[in-house]
């Protein structure tokens, strides 16, 4: 079967080993719709049953010095020999004189690694001959290469003999490619990078490498010694260790996706605006509020609502923070040395405006007045009050709940309860869902509700965050130590006999108000392990219920109006999972381009959190998208794990494989269940890991906030 068309360039990445995964799906995947997001190759998927020509129908006229397009594509092979076909700037050019130039020419685009960069495609022809000319699209105007080919150019040849005269074959006469500029990119004194990359799939040898390097170098002269060639995938990225030495000796700049993405300066994660005070969070600071831009030097366990985030450290799009930032529309940027940048000390302890671009980030200082309109426009408009169903009064098994139970037990508890429909043998032992009334009937019977009311109410807990802190923290010390009604007590020591002797238990939070679409809650209660040698299961249980007024907690939904006393927390019962071989979150969709069918995953070495990393480490960070030659699978990989040495990946091939399948299976079940048939944003976000026998345990599933 053809490939399919890609909707987009990208900007792709480095993988240690090729790990080419074959579809799974059962249904076959439409063509991406003409016209929509870039394309690095023209590739189209036709039908099996038939042969459809897509190409649109060729000008009846050649442009102006157009009279070699004959010979050039037509179906007699060339010898190679062209002329340069005249073009206007709104169309194209042959050569790139000034950046300004460039930019005309240029389209932003979302490229794995770098949201907005601006991006020129260009496409080569004659490359089978001694002549070879290159041509660089208007790429606003021509989202693919065929386009510009036959509209610009004035060829008239079918698409499939475009694609088969310019993609996957060494005897090629043409080739397409993109220039992504990272301008954000700094090694040796000299900022910007231009990368050329190739359709990642496509395996672009060493020859056909420089001589599109060589004509790029020469049209673009402002650019001098800041153009590199980047594999852009595994298949091209074991072409080039083959070929180095080869691309070496033919004068061709390379660099691999570790050093592209680790001299960055400057990382946008999420875009956007807001205001704050402007502060360095050090061990000690009073907790941020939704009044504070924040600057961390490493990335933080735990983070509530804040204004704004500025990153020391390296962040990923799946990172807990990232993961808040887009559920509260917050910017977020990782800058190099924030704290001491020049263009941002000066404004600590300021109340500021604060803005991320593509570009750069913006910063200047506000008054109260614009900080308090803009604070009121963003949050909800009306208080919110968490639907919960108290008259479910027993603990059960996930075997017998489903997606109804999402007001009974929590949308964790709901959700895990699918999975075992779908992947069963790849969720865990031994799960059981404490229902919303134990907490409730907890909370009535200790008085714990009116404790919380005039806490509440007082007017030094709402005016002062280190009160509401303090505040909070006794609250759920009272929690912790009041005692259990004794029916809800037997309960749980009876669920507690239905594990294994010496099996410790994992607590884990599920509450009306996280997981959720729209809202995931990411990060905001609080799981605790329960040991054998622990007592009664409702110690820990306790601590689970307590949770739900913890600090960033209680901000995020003050901030939503969602109402507190509303609120209610389940408590999901699991086997512990002690010494996995890996741990990660995923996200069932291409974030980066999702036009085609695709997830995007980051998975550390153990138990090193992902979402809640070591400062400075760093997982492997990947894409999995079905942009292979015929459908299959192919992983790029943007960062490799810093817990492991060289290019070595954190999953098998194997385990790769695996993954590639549940996360197809959990797309379809919960878009089924959600209604979300016709939603093209719609992904689930995943927790898994790798367990001690190199076998796939998926923890969680919840809807992604986009």
């Amino acid at each position: 079967m053809p490939p399919i068309r890609p909707t987009s360039s990208t900007s792709t990445t480095s993988p240690a080993l090729p790990v080419v995964a074959p579809r799974v799906a059962t249904t076959p995947k439409p063509s991406a719709p003409k016209g929509t997001r870039r394309a690095t190759s023209d590739l189209t998927l036709k039908p099996k049953a038939k042969t459809v020509d897509l190409s649109p129908n060729a000008p009846s006229s050649r442009p102006v010095g157009s009279a070699t397009t004959a010979s050039l594509w037509g179906n007699t092979r060339t010898t190679g020999s062209t002329t340069a076909v005249s073009l206007p700037l709104s169309k194209g050019a042959t050569a790139i004189p000034d950046r300004a130039t460039f930019e005309k020419l240029a389209r932003r685009d979302d490229v794995p690694g770098a949201l907005g960069a601006r991006e020129v495609k260009f496409l080569m022809t004659g490359v089978d001959g001694p002549n070879p000319q290159v041509y660089f699209l208007n790429t606003n105007n021509y989202v693919y290469h065929f386009d510009f080919a036959t509209k610009a150019l004035g060829v008239g040849i079918p698409l499939e003999q475009f694609n088969a005269q310019t993609y996957f074959k060494d005897d090629r006469k043409n080739l397409a490619g993109t220039l992504i500029a990272h301008d954000n990119f700094e090694s040796g004194g000299k900022k910007g990078i231009y990368a050329m990359e190739f359709w990642p799939t496509d395996p672009v040898k060493a020859k056909h490498v420089a001589i599109a390097y060589e004509a790029i170098t020469k049209a673009m002269p402002f650019a001098k010694g800041q153009i590199a060639y980047h594999p852009a995938g595994e298949t091209q990225e074991a072409l080039f260790t083959k070929e180095k030495a080869k691309l070496t000796q033919l004068a061709v700049k390379s660099i691999n996706t570790t050093a592209l993405f680790k001299n960055l300066t400057y990382s946008p994660l999420n875009l956007g605006e807001g205001y704050g005070m402007l502060r360095v969070i050090e061990p000690g600071s009073r907790p941020p509020s939704v009044r504070d831009v924040v600057i961390f030097k490493s990335l933080p366990n735990d983070l509530s609502h804040v204004g704004g985030v500025i990153s020391e450290a390296p962040q990923t799009p799946l990172s807990h923070i990232n993961l808040k930032a887009k559920q509260n529309d917050t910017p977020n940027a990782f800058i190099k040395n924030a704290s001491t940048d020049p263009k941002i000390a000066p404004f600590i302890g300021k109340l500021v405006h604060y803005k991320i671009t593509p570009d750069g980030f913006e910063l200047e200082e506000a008054t109260k007045a614009q900080a308090d309109a803009w604070l009121e426009n963003v949050r909800p408009p009306k208080a919110q009050k968490p639907p919960r169903d108290l008259t479910v009064t027993k603990i059960a098994s996930l075997d017998q709940l489903g997606f109804s139970g999402v007001k009974a037990y929590g949308a964790k508890a709901s959700n895990l309860a699918e999975l075992k429909k779908i992947l069963p043998g790849n969720t865990g032992k031994g799960q059981l869902a404490v229902p919303f009334s134990f907490y409730d009937k907890f909370m009535k019977a200790n008085g714990l509700y009116d404790a919380a009311a005039k806490m509440m109410a007082d007017p030094k807990f709402k005016a002062d965050p280190a009160v509401r802190e303090k505040k909070l923290q006794e609250l759920q010390e009272n929690i912790e130590r009041a005692p259990i009604p004794p029916e809800l007590a037997a309960q749980l020591a009876a669920a507690q006999k239905k594990f294994p002797p010496g099996q410790a238990i994992r607590a884990r939070s599920s509450t009306n108000n996280e997981d959720l679409k729209g809202f995931n809650g990411a990060g905001l209660y609080d799981s605790y392990t329960h040991r054998p040698d622990e007592g009664h299961l409702g110690n820990t249980v306790k601590q689970v219920w307590a949770s739900l007024w913890n600090y960033r907690a209680f901000e995020e939904r003050d901030f939503h109006r969602i109402d507190h006393m509303s609120a209610a927390m389940g408590v999901l019962l699991t086997d512990n999972f002690d010494d996995e071989l890996a741990n990660g979150v995923a996200v069932t969709k291409n974030v980066y381009d999702p036009n085609w069918p695709g997830f995007y995953v980051n998975v550390q070495v153990g138990e090193s959190l992902v979402t809640n990393p070591d400062p400075n480490a760093t997982p492997d960070e990947m894409l999995i998208s079905a942009i292979g030659e015929h459908e299959e699978y192919e992983t790029q990989y943007l960062r490799h794990s810093s817990e492991t040495t060289g290019n070595k990946t954190v999953l098998t091939r194997q385990q790769v494989n695996d993954l590639t399948a549940a996360m197809e299976k959990i797309q379809a079940h919960f878009k089924k269940l959600y209604g979300a048939q016709a939603d093209t944003k719609f992904a689930m976000d995943i927790e898994f890991k790798i367990d001690t026998a190199g076998k796939l345990v998926v923890k969680q599933a919840r809807p992604w906030v986009d």
